[in-house]
């Protein structure tokens, strides 16, 4: 009986009972119950974020192309844009060129235009110096004769066709 002094088989036996109790009050099935719950839990949340992963994966794939379709596109707008600036300022040097040239034809026609007024003006100063002159040398001739010869038969005549 020495062995019931012993302190080792106290401790055993308390173990068994502590072991029975558990046992007997089923917190073994409690406890596998919460860790399947919680194993449960975790397998979802796992699922979840496979399924989470799968679709930010496809959604990258997707973002991916898209990125690649608009970068085709601002490729071709820029492309179509320097070619518009390009049929833009070639439209704009014709016409600079087109205005130039009836701008110098405008010119050259007033040019022509003050030429032939210049000329009109020459002509009609010519002429009245030129009726100036006749004048004066019209007046020196019937000064210097008080009767033209052609003048006095011409009036005696018109006398006697009158009457």
């Amino acid at each position: 009986m020495e062995w019931l002094q012993d302190a080792h088989v106290w401790e055993l036996v308390g173990l068994v009972i502590l072991i029975g109790v558990l046992i007997w009050l089923k917190v073994p099935g409690v406890a596998l119950n919460a860790l399947d719950a919680r194993a449960a839990k975790i397998q979802a949340q796992l699922d979840e974020a496979t399924r989470l992963r799968e679709e930010a994966e496809r959604l990258l794939a997707e973002i991916k192309t898209q990125r690649e379709a608009t970068e085709r596109q601002a490729e071709s707008i820029v492309a179509m844009a320097t070619e518009e600036a390009k049929l833009l300022a070639d439209d704009a040097h014709v016409q600079l060129e087109e205005q130039i040239k009836r701008r110098g034809q405008m010119a050259e026609r007033r040019i022509a235009l003050a030429e032939a007024h210049a000329a009109a003006e020459v002509k009609s100063a010519a002429a009245d110096l030129a009726s100036q002159v006749a004048e004066a040398v019209l007046a020196a001739r019937l000064a210097a004769a008080k009767s033209d010869p052609l003048v006095d038969p011409a009036i005696g005549q018109i006398a006697i066709k009158l009457q």
